[in-house]
């Protein structure tokens, strides 16, 4: 009788949200929608009173830096940068072209930011999942004397630090990239890591895990049901640490080191930023630990003159939802029909964070949802037209430039900011998320759903 009361209680709730937010009901159809934040803020007003700051991010930045020799010693791909794991920054023109042709109407200049390309983990995990276990590996190894100040980080490559940390262990819930990231930094460190993936993970990311000494617990739920059970393990075991993705600070600031490495990137590029180039980026959203954290990152950094559009897959759109009810972890997409199962396995999440969602509610432009076809498509016509190869859910990102120009919304969007006429100087950043890891048979699997999509004959 309580579950029956309760589904009442949510269809009642649900068609009370579509009275007050009619988009909702577009959604609930599983139509994509064009959602332009009303509560977008000047950035000093949306930076003004957080738990996070720029000077947690300048930390972060300097505790990479002090593990660095570590990263070199054990990935060796690192090498050319130093220890320091980043991505290129890449102009598309021949995207743009192709996109054009198909009536996108794209102004300025479209890049790709490769983090589908970061060494180690191959995706923007890479930032924030690292980051944060080697933040725990230190206050360990600083907490039990394994370690002194001004020592060498590259001791933690030695025997005897894993022989430490191998008593403990970590434990994260994933739909597949961030497990990855976990996984792989965990066990280099010596850690006994425990990997709690959802059914909508890849089966490829199950296997490269265990092939790394991880174990890897499968369960027939979603990504919700990956991370109680996670939670609830690692609460019982005081030498367990949780990854807590939805409320992590620490993921969170791993990934907003991103946007100084950008700028920098943009500045070497002799591509300027301000009022007369705005910079507009796109980012695939999940739970919402990456795209929030490089939000926080790029306002830092970028203040009025960046617009940050994220992408969700139409069944999985949850931080949309959150944030226009203002409910963030209060709702998830089944309380309004949908199944948040999607092809975008990194975005396969029905319920946000509500630590992101509040976060950064005075930052965000806006979102758009994107149906699961179009990600095939967006990724074959970068394939055909630059050479590269990004995952599915990487590609949703190219749903923001796509309709940017098109959808009423986003167009008044661009005349209220006053931006139209400043497009002609723009940069347009399309954030990859994840890809290099991705073994030749699957991306072949992938490239025959393109055509079988119709990709092939767009």
């Amino acid at each position: 009788m309580d579950s029956e009361n309760r589904e009442v209680g949510i269809k009642m709730k649900t068609e009370e949200l579509k009275q007050e937010h009619p988009i909702i009901a577009e959604m609930a159809l599983e139509h994509e929608v064009t959602w332009i934040n009303p509560m977008l803020a000047p950035a000093a007003e949306a930076l003004e009173g957080l738990s996070v700051s720029a000077e947690d991010i300048q930390d972060a930045e300097a505790r990479l830096e002090r593990f660095a020799p570590f990263i070199r010693e054990v990935f060796p791909e690192t090498a050319e940068r130093d220890g320091l794991i980043e991505s290129p920054l890449k102009e598309i023109p021949s995207m743009k072209e192709a996109m054009n042709r198909e009536g996108c109407g794209i102004r300025g200049r479209l890049m790709l930011k490769m983090d589908s390309h970061l060494a180690v983990a191959g995706s923007v995990k890479a930032r924030g999942g690292i980051y944060e276990i080697l933040k725990y590996a230190e206050s360990l190894a600083l907490a039990h004397g394994m370690l002194r100040p001004g020592e060498s980080y590259v001791k933690f490559a030695g025997p005897e630090m894993k022989n430490f940390l191998s008593g403990y262990s970590v434990h994260v819930g994933s739909t597949g990239n961030l497990g990855l990231s976990i996984g792989i930094i965990s066990a280099a460190l010596g850690f006994q890591v425990n990997v709690h993936m959802s059914a909508d993970a890849k089966q490829w990311k199950k296997d490269l895990l265990r092939s790394k000494g991880v174990h890897v617990a499968e369960y027939t739920g979603d990504y919700g049901k990956a991370v109680r059970e996670g939670r609830a393990l690692a609460e019982a075991d005081p030498r367990s640490y949780f990854v807590d993705d939805e409320n992590s600070k620490d993921l969170f600031l791993g990934y907003a080191v991103a946007a100084g490495r950008l700028k920098s990137q943009l500045s070497a590029q002799k591509i300027p930023v301000d009022r007369e180039h705005p910079l507009f980026v796109y980012i695939p959203c999940g739970v919402g630990g990456a795209p929030g954290g490089i939000t926080f990152g790029l306002k830092q950094e970028f203040g009025d003159n960046v617009h940050i559009f994220f992408e969700e897959p139409v069944q999985a759109c949850c931080m949309a939802l959150g944030m226009i009810t203002g409910l963030h972890d209060r709702i998830c997409v089944q309380d309004i029909g949908l199944t948040g199962r999607t092809e975008a396995d990194g975005l396969a999440v029905g319920r946000p964070s509500k630590f992101v969602g509040k976060t950064i509610s005075g930052m965000l432009a806006g979102e758009f949802t994107v149906c699961d076809q179009k990600l095939y498509s967006h990724m074959k016509m970068l394939m055909d037209t630059e050479g590269i190869f990004i995952e599915p859910s990487s590609c949703a990102a190219f749903e923001g430039p796509s309709r940017l120009f098109r959808d009423r919304e986003s167009r008044e969007f661009l005349e209220r900011k006053a931006l139209q006429e400043r497009m002609e100087s723009a940069v347009h950043i399309v954030w990859a998320t994840g890809g290099s890891l991705v073994p030749q048979d699957v991306r072949e699997e992938y490239c025959r759903k393109a055509v079988s999509h119709g990709a092939g004959d767009r």
